[in-house]
């Protein structure tokens, strides 16, 4: 993928890592898209179009935006496991979707799925929610977030060799703990699922498990605990992420940051009358240190290049991935 370079004129807690006052983003390249970020944010934070902190919002799409999502997102890969585990015990789901594609490792039509989802196709995506929203029913939100917590602990990439808690991106991390340092609140509005990152968000991001926004699957009170019911509450992804957004925090962003077509509704919802915003894409454009593609991404591309927003160019703009 190409990187933006357009210029923007109206570019308009975290680890507790101390943010250097010379440079900032030592992670990140010179270039137009780290420019326009330290831009933004010294406008919105001195001189005649600062904003006040209660109102410095950013939200971030997680898998993609700040950790690898291929060759699968994270957690369909700790679903998947799950769904295995499934048909050992019962042969006859070897023969059902999408219990086959975890059991015979049909990747293709697993990605197949997601790739069609961005591009509005959702044909398929009921019969692949249906295995993934039973793969955890009656577990209580307890022990649910047990298994995701042991999971990114001991897990790895399975093309990268590393683990998975240290597949997030550094530079993001490190946009993450700038944002914070200069009064920002950050918030993850993801579509992947909420109860899976929360454990792990603040270690990770610096992001408190309250700040997490994502999908989630209906919740019942039975014999004095909360178990995870086998249906959706809501798929936070596309035009579900500024409503979530709204819903949770009451305030338009200032800065958004995404990479897909799923994206787009929350991109477009950022930035507020009279004030200095940035909405930001992830371009995956780098095979030999991550990964090379566009699939999924092609109207955010578009519309980044018709309306100024910044593409980030691994390649071209990260010093470092990871």
């Amino acid at each position: 993928m190409a990187a933006h370079r357009k210029d923007v004129a109206h570019a308009s807690g975290h680890r507790e890592t101390p943010v250097s006052a010379a440079d900032p983003l030592p992670s990140w390249r010179d270039g137009d898209v780290k420019q326009a970020i330290l831009d933004f944010v010294g406008r919105v934070t001195g001189g005649p179009d600062a904003v006040p902190p209660e109102d410095r919002i950013a939200v971030f799409d997680n898998d993609g935006t700040l950790w690898c999502e291929k060759p699968m997102p994270i957690q369909l890969d700790f679903i998947l496991r799950r769904l295995v585990a499934m048909a050992d015990q019962d042969p006859a789901l070897r023969t059902r979707q999408p219990w086959q594609a975890a059991y015979t490792q049909n990747y293709d039509w697993l990605g197949g799925v997601i790739t069609r989802h961005y591009h509005g196709d959702d044909s398929e995506v009921g019969v692949l929610a249906s295995g993934v929203l039973a793969a955890f029913s009656g577990v209580t939100v307890e022990e649910f977030e047990s298994l995701a917590d042991r999971f990114l602990r001991t897990a790895r990439h399975p093309t990268l060799g590393r683990a998975y808690l240290a597949c997030g991106y550094a530079p993001m991390i490190e946009l993450l703990g700038f944002l914070a340092a200069k009064g920002f609140a950050n918030y993850i509005a993801s579509g992947g699922g909420r109860d899976f990152m929360r454990p792990i968000s603040r270690e990770v991001y610096g992001i408190p498990r309250e700040r997490v926004i994502g999908s989630s699957v209906s919740l019942a009170w039975e014999a004095g605990a909360v178990v995870r019911k086998a249906e959706l509450d809501v798929l936070d992804d596309g035009p579900q992420k500024p409503v979530r957004i709204w819903s949770r925090i009451g305030r338009r962003p200032l800065l958004a940051a995404g990479n897909t077509n799923g994206d787009i509704p929350m991109l477009q919802f950022t930035g507020q009358p009279d004030r200095p915003s940035l909405r930001m894409l992830v371009g995956h454009d780098d095979p030999d240190r991550e990964f090379d593609y566009v699939a999924g991404a092609e109207q955010a591309l578009e519309l980044a290049d018709a309306n100024g927003w910044p593409v980030v160019s691994i390649r071209d703009d990260w010093a470092t991935v990871f």
